[in-house]
């Protein structure tokens, strides 16, 4: 089993890596076709900061980028505040007992959104079973999480069904982030340079302290970044302080949050470079769980209750990477390659969630939950560009392949007959292999260019016996799943026309594929003596979309913008369903079948004006709607209508921004026990200034919901009840978002 899975990731690191070696020194003696002269070719606009390298990932109109400068200047320190700052699109909700948090962009989240740092994609680990009502402190769910934005040179947002970049996850969009390289801290004339940031967020009262540091010597250069914030729990609007699933305050929480990243490059003749990276990121949390503690007991609830401030919680990432780079840039036009890429790399990722504590009976209490996935992998791109006659070619290959291995573990005590230690899904060893090829067809120089591309995705699982799997209480009705195989096909064609040198108009279809999990496939928690399983499902099948976009973008220098229209429609959602077992399985199996399709339509607009005066307007907008299944109910998933609207002043050296960030209500889905979010209007004001006598120091300040508005992040609570409270269920306000709060930073760049 074990080499049949080895034997094609072997081959295709083979073909990468002599696609991707070969093809640029062949391209420095190909002979090519030049153009005239005096003809004019017009280049596509791609509106960002910084343009993206080509054969990028994030090279498509679909894309947004926030830049390195955007992330210091606009104080985001991680998700949530990239949603009410750059992004109106995107939501990242922080995990809390009773939701579990986790990124969404056009509606959908959790493994329908792919996340890839310098291309690499970040696993997404999930314990389904142990993130209800009856586990709310050993939850494992997401992979947004396990970056620091102070480690990164920009950060892309792609939108949309497409996977004809990104592979498997690409249904509602993906998330690309791009760690700092030398030159983005080595100004042009200098052999080094950095960056020094220390900052206060009152909001969850965190102190933090970031360093980057570049050095080139001749063609050699090198970067050490490092980071270090410690913070509280996040504040809200609750206000009461008491035991209970009553209480609205935020539990108390103390989290350390560091990041480590060294990168080494070296710069060859021809325009090749060979690096090194290390990346390592860790956060640790440590909270008193005082919503699921009781004061009041009697004999009979003692030994199911637990003591007050004797019951504590953790909830820790870690994200490890090494890589070996290579990149190469044609040194001249003339070449049949212009660009092309290598990685090989090492990256794991682990989760560790659960509680401890004293019951009220003073019997002890632990449960730790731990999952991991470790990758091996190759991935890679190659970009020609060529002409047929009339017509302009820029072909762009790309290719990954990855072996990898999960574990999941929990530990238990006191163990009973239905609560013991042991793996609620079997390790897996997989294989994920993928290839994607399009062509950017340029008509002349009649400003129009046609793209169709396709991509190729495998995926094979392979369940592992063990001696902690074999301890699971459902391991005898179960047994050991089978394998799971799968591939799929992803097409795309977009089209795009230059109006003028300024505007330009796309219009793109495309299609999205996501492999199940292997929680979804494998999950086992069975309770023999309640009569019930939790059970994963081998023979699912993927879940596919279909997305159309048509949009614009401009940059005229002082006015720049974009505008989306989309509708997306998916098959084969992988939804919760109850179904009666067979014996000696439990009577009742919570599992996992493709029941149902869904259908999200919107816009999105982003758009900036400078005066000449120094006054400036940004905004951005986002708008969606979404429906399930034949009775077309709403997909409560899907944020209401969402706007960030700012006008300020800057100078030289100096400036100051007011920002209203505004939100339509969650429509009212006639269901008296799910909570619909009121719409809010919050305001911040900043303000900058860089003296001129402190060269490259920049002291930061802002205020932010000023008027200490109360409201909530309606996809973050569309499933709360308000009519409830438990373990799992709070009153609404314990989800509500934070009040008046300030920020403070200082930044020196050298």
């Amino acid at each position: 089993m074990r080499s049949r899975s080895l034997r094609p990731i072997l081959l295709a690191c083979t073909a990468l890596a002599a696609i991707t070696s070969l093809a640029p020194a062949q391209a420095q003696t190909a002979a090519t076709t030049t153009t005239n002269a005096d003809e004019t070719q017009l280049q596509t606009i791609v509106v960002k900061g910084k343009r993206v390298a080509a054969g990028s990932v994030a090279d498509t109109p679909l894309a947004t980028e926030t830049t390195a400068d955007d992330i210091r200047k606009k104080e985001i320190k991680d998700l949530s505040d990239l949603g009410n700052t750059t992004e109106a699109g995107i939501d990242f909700i922080k995990s809390k007992p009773g939701r579990t948090g986790g990124l969404f962009i056009r509606g959908l989240t959790g493994p329908r959104v792919a996340v890839l740092v310098d291309e690499i994609p970040v696993p997404f680990l999930q314990t389904i079973a142990r993130n209800g009502a009856g586990s709310p402190t050993t939850g494992i769910n997401g992979q947004p999480d396990s970056f620091d934005v102070d480690s990164l040179g920009g950060l892309d947002v792609l939108r949309g069904a497409d996977s004809s970049k990104v592979g498997s996850g690409a249904l509602g969009g993906a998330l690309v982030a791009r760690t700092l390289e030398p030159e983005d801290l080595i100004a042009e004339g200098r052999n080094w340079g950095g960056v020094a940031k220390t900052g206060y967020d009152s909001e969850d009262n965190s102190f933090s302290n970031s360093l980057a540091v570049a050095k080139q010597v001749e063609n050699t250069s090198v970067l050490f970044q490092g980071s270090y914030t410690r913070g509280h729990e996040t504040d809200n609007q609750g206000t009461a302080d008491i035991y209970g699933s009553s209480r609205t305050e935020p539990n108390p929480m103390d989290f350390v949050r560091n990041n480590l990243l060294f990168k080494f490059r070296h710069k060859l003749e021809g325009g090749h470079t060979v690096g090194l990276t290390a990346e390592r990121y860790d956060y640790t949390s440590d909270s008193n769980l005082k919503t699921l503690q009781s004061s009041t007991f009697t004999t009979t609830t003692a030994a199911s209750t637990f003591r007050p401030d004797a019951y504590f919680g953790w909830d820790d990432v870690r994200r490890e990477r090494v890589s070996l780079d290579y990149f190469y840039e044609a040194p001249s036009t003339d070449t049949l390659v212009q660009a092309a890429s290598l990685r090989l790399y090492w990256q794991q990722l682990s989760k560790d969630a659960g509680s401890f504590g004293l019951r009220n009976s003073g019997a002890q209490y632990l449960r730790a939950n731990s999952a991991e996935e470790q990758d091996f992998g190759v991935i890679g791109s190659l970009v020609s560009e060529f002409d047929t006659g009339a017509l302009s070619h820029q072909l762009r290959l790309r290719g990954n392949a990855t072996t990898f291995e999960t574990h999941q573990f929990i530990s238990a005590f006191p163990a009973s007959a239905t609560v013991v230690s042991q793996s609620d899904a079997p390790d897996v060893d997989g294989v994920t292999l993928g290839f994607s090829i399009e062509d950017q067809i340029t008509f002349g120089d009649s400003g129009f260019s046609l793209t169709p591309g396709i991509r190729f995705d495998f995926h094979d699982y392979e369940p592992q016996d063990s001696a902690a799997y074999r301890g699971n209480t459902g391991y005898n009705a179960f047994g050991l799943p089978k394998s799971f195989s799968d591939s799929n096909f992803s097409p795309k064609l977009l089209a795009e026309y230059q109006l003028n040198e300024s505007v330009g108009v796309f219009a793109q279809w495309a299609m999205a594929y996501r492999a199940p999990t292997v929680d979804e496939l494998y999950g086992n928690f069975t309770n023999t003596l309640g009569g019930y399983a939790s059970i994963g499902n081998p023979n699912l099948e993927a879940e596919t979309g279909h997305g159309f976009e048509v949009g614009a973008k401009w940059n005229t220098g002082d006015f720049n913008g974009s505008v989306t229209l989309f509708h997306n429609m998916y098959d084969n959602f992988i939804n919760n369903v109850t179904r009666v077992g067979v014996s000696p399985q439990p009577a009742s199996l919570f599992t996992y079948e493709n029941v149902r399709d869904a259908r999200i339509s919107g816009a999105e607009i982003k758009t900036r004006k400078d005066f000449a005066n120094g006054f400036f307007a940004e905004g951005s907008l986002a708008v969606a709607y979404g429906e399930y299944g034949d009775t077309n109910a709403r997909l409560r998933s899907v944020a209401p209508l969402k706007a960030i609207l700012g006008l300020g002043y800057q100078q030289e050296t100096w400036g100051t921004q007011l920002t209203g960030i505004f939100s339509a209500a969650m429509p009212d889905d006639n269901v008296a026990n799910t909570f619909d979010a009121p719409g809010y209007g919050v305001f911040n004001v900043s303000g900058w200034w860089e003296p001129e006598a402190a060269k490259g120091l920049r002291i930061q300040a802002g205020v932010y919901n000023i008027f200490d508005k109360t409201y909530w992040n309606a996809v973050g609570v569309e499933s709360v009840n308000p009519n409830a409270a438990s373990s799992a269920n709070q009153p609404t306000a314990f989800y509500s978002e934070a009040g008046t709060t300030f920020k403070i930073s200082l930044t020196q760049k050298f």
